[in-house]
């Protein structure tokens, strides 16, 4: 009979404290994620020191909890993983400690994972049968809008990221400018439903013909001027708009973002001779996002693995998948963090 590799996973990169126990890759015995969104909105965007101190309260409750809705003790884990970057350090760090002193006090192997990667992850958990190499990834979150091509789980090479705010910041930033509650992603996506797509006409950033990179900060600006002109002496005007006004706002910047992460995702597809794209991280959550996503890749015949909503923000389960094949591969260790500034 095949004895399953159970691993735990841990994540604590920004702001959801976060546990889950998955066996072979693939089975989720159980994913326990404490949400911070409270103690970060009235401030519009994640607060490191904020997001420090509520993990360190909420990691062993959450780490415990995963354990018991798996039904597992420390005897039953083969390996404890964590995400050790990129993310905020100081919320790094309370994963990292805690993963290091389980490993040692129930004396398991330790694996580093990558939390960019282990989005990508989330998008083959339960779907691998499903996947074709090569493939395109993209992972578009609050600090990360990156292109992967992938040959495996394991083997990523970076084709192009964010030179400056990334999808998921953009999001909170314009939900700031339009006074709409933090998080932004979800804040924008309900109203533009009420909007018209095509009412302003935002500038898409392409970054020329054979780029792959992705720049939402001029996006942004467009936003800001519409709303409040140019020499910012209307400032207040964002507050006395009428709510179609802000629908239509709200829905020509989500069409902007989106049709660059299509076309550039679409660029690397054709350039790379992709059979499959996967999409992950929070802002694939965006139902226009994955719809047209479906619209283009079956345009072009390339088969589409998105994430299950439920894994495309920051949960356990993405790390402990990914770290079950580093485990087969023998990799553990690798806990150097990467530092990153402001809120992923």
């Amino acid at each position: 009979m095949h004895k399953q590799v159970n691993i735990l996973g841990i994540e604590t990169s920004c702001d959801e404290t976060a546990a889950a126990v998955v066996a072979d890759g693939n089975v989720i015995k159980s994913s326990v994620v404490a949400s911070q969104v409270g103690l970060h909105q009235k401030y519009g965007g994640v607060v490191p020191e904020i997001a420090s101190r509520a993990h360190i309260e909420n990691i062993l409750p959450v780490i415990n909890e995963a354990m018991t809705k798996a039904g597992v003790r420390k005897n039953d884990i083969d390996a404890v993983a964590v995400a050790n970057q990129p993310g905020l350090t100081i919320a790094l760090m309370v994963g990292v400690t805690a993963a290091k002193t389980l490993a040692m006090v129930w004396d398991k192997p330790i694996i580093g994972v990558n939390h960019v990667h282990a989005h990508l992850q989330s998008a083959m958990i339960a779907q691998e049968d499903k996947l074709e190499l090569p493939a395109i990834a993209l992972v578009v979150s609050g600090g990360h809008t990156s292109l992967y091509q992938c040959k495996n789980a394991l083997e990523l090479t970076l084709l192009g990221s964010t030179i400056n705010d990334a999808a998921g910041e953009a999001f909170d930033k314009v939900a700031t400018i339009l006074g709409l509650p933090y998080p932004g992603g979800p804040s924008i996506e309900k109203i533009a439903k009420k909007g018209n797509a095509k009412a302003v006409n935002f500038p898409r950033t392409m970054l020329g013909p054979d780029s792959l990179d992705f720049s939402f900060s001029g996006l942004k600006t467009a936003v800001l001027y519409h709303c409040c002109g140019q020499d910012m002496r209307g400032e207040n005007r964002c507050k006395e708009m009428d709510e179609q006004e802000l629908a239509d706002i709200a829905a020509s910047f989500q069409a902007a973002v989106i049709d660059v992460l299509i076309k550039k995702t679409k660029r690397a597809a054709q350039k790379t001779g992709a059979k499959t794209i996967l999409l992950g991280g929070g802002v694939a959550c965006n139902t226009a996002l994955r719809d047209g996503l479906a619209d283009m890749a079956a345009k072009i015949g390339v088969n589409l693995l998105i994430a299950p909503k439920q894994y495309c923000t920051d949960n356990g389960v993405m790390v402990a998948s990914l770290a079950y094949y580093k485990f087969k591969a023998g990799m553990f260790g690798d806990l150097t963090m990467e530092a990153k500034a402001g809120s992923q």
